[in-house]
C-alpha cells in the first residue's frame, strides 16, 4: 500500500535513505550523504501533505515525494511543457533489502497515475549523472533527459533533469 508517511515515520523514512546512502557510495555513487535528504527537509515535505511511504507487511520500505513546488534550480531549465502545470518527484528510495522486488516501479506508477488524475501535464525530476541504473529506470518509463543542475552540497557532478509528458 503507498499512503501519506506520518509524523512517526520521518525516523523509518531516514533510515531508508541512510541506507540507500550507503549502498549507492558502496558502488561509487555519491548521490545523497548526511547533509542531504535531512530530517528537516522530509519535515517540509511532511508538512506540504507530499510525503508517501511504501507499506509491506506494516513496515515501511520505501517513499516518494510527489510534489508541486519548482526547486529554484529548476528555473533554467528548457523543459518540455510550461511551468505551472508539473508535478516534481523527489527523494524515491526503497529499503536495499526489499530493491529489485518492483517497487520503486509502484512508486513510480502512483506517482504518475497521481499526476494524470489531478490534471497536471508533465512529471519532472532529476537524478544524479553518476547513477547510470537510475538513468536507466527512469529513460525506461519514458522520461526525456534535458539540461543539467547542481547541488554543490550533494556533489561536484551535475544532475540530469528529466520530463515525462502526460
Amino acid at each position: 500500500m503507498i499512503r501519506h508517511a506520518k509524523i512517526s515515520e520521518i525516523k523509518d523514512i531516514l533510515n531508508i535513505t541512510k541506507a540507500c546512502a550507503i549502498k549507492m557510495s558502496d558502488n561509487g555513487i555519491f548521490q545523497w550523504n548526511d547533509n542531504y535528504p535531512s530530517e528537516s527537509t522530509f519535515l517540509n515535505d511532511l508538512e506540504r501533505n507530499e510525503l508517501y511511504v511504501k507499506e509491506s507487511n506494516g513496515k515501511v520500505i520505501g517513499t516518494i515525494v510527489i510534489s508541486t513546488y519548482m526547486d529554484e534550480e529548476y528555473v533554467p531549465i528548457q523543459w518540455l511543457t510550461p511551468n505551472g502545470n508539473s508535478i516534481y518527484i523527489h527523494r524515491l528510495g526503497v529499503d536495499p533489502i526489499y530493491q529489485g522486488k518492483g517497487y520503486a516501479q509502484e512508486l513510480m506508477d502512483f506517482g504518475e497515475a497521481y499526476s494524470k488524475s489531478n490534471g497536471f501535464v508533465s512529471v519532472r525530476l532529476d537524478t544524479f549523472s553518476q547513477n547510470k541504473r537510475n538513468q536507466r529506470f527512469y529513460e525506461q518509463r519514458g522520461y526525456q533527459k534535458l539540461d543539467d543542475i547542481f547541488f554543490p552540497k550533494q556533489s561536484v557532478h551535475p544532475f540530469h533533469c528529466y520530463e515525462l509528458v502526460l
